[in-house]
């Protein structure tokens, strides 16, 4: 069976717009055929989204969750073309299953987009002076530790970007990539356009009386 890595994996995402997993899933099916690949997804209806990029998604639903009795709440607004598919109950369900992600994943951006330079800087500095600072990598190569960083910033996008995070009920697939599987199924541009987390009391500081009084509670007092 041919080797199936992740730049034939990047390659034909970049030519078909279908998720990672569904790349991959189809050039294991393939033998590591790209052209056999790419007539998998077509047959699955996976290789369209890339072409959908560029249409206008104006139509769509506020969707929310509201978990743990109050004590956590999310809007998201997901966007679609026609009030028809935004008013269907597959569009519906993925609003509601993106809402209960976000309450749970507590992502800080939807895409990679919005992660300003400054964060970014911050992130790849701290990722290099961790590898740099790891003894097991004290006689490794720069190309080496670039790719040790590279790693480690995948894995900030994994945790706090939306569109990367692993999705809460199928870890197997990134929310990315659910978002493009719902639009093969609608057959049109679906995007996550923004998203509020709150958590209540977050941020907010304990009155000192109500913080004593807790404390002589737990002493029996």
């Amino acid at each position: 069976m041919a080797e199936i890595n992740a730049a034939n994996i990047k390659a034909l995402r970049e030519k078909t717009g279908a998720g990672m997993m569904e790349c991959k899933k189809a050039l294991t099916e393939a033998n590591g055929s790209e052209e056999r690949a790419i007539e998998i997804l077509r047959e699955r209806g996976l290789a369209s989204a890339k072409k959908k990029e560029g249409r206008v998604a104006a139509e769509g639903v506020v969707g929310s969750y509201i978990h743990m009795g109050g004590k956590v709440g999310v809007l998201v607004e997901v966007n679609c073309e026609t009030d028809f598919v935004a008013r269907g109950e597959e569009f519906q369900q993925l609003v509601k299953d993106i809402a209960m992600h976000i309450a749970a994943a507590e992502p800080r951006y939807v895409s990679r987009d919005e992660v300003t330079t400054d964060v970014l800087d911050k992130e790849h500095e701290i990722a290099r002076a961790q590898a740099k600072n790891d003894p097991k990598n004290a006689s490794k190569p720069d190309q080496v530790i670039d790719k040790i960083v590279e790693g480690r910033l995948n894995k900030f996008y994994e945790e706090f970007v939306l569109l990367d995070q692993p999705f809460i009920k199928d870890p197997a697939q990134t929310v990315g990539e659910l978002v493009t599987e719902k639009i093969a199924k609608t057959g049109e541009k679906v995007t996550i356009r923004r998203f509020a987390r709150y958590k209540m009391g977050e941020g907010l500081s304990k009155r000192e009386d109500d913080f004593q009084d807790e404390v002589a509670k737990l002493a029996g007092n």
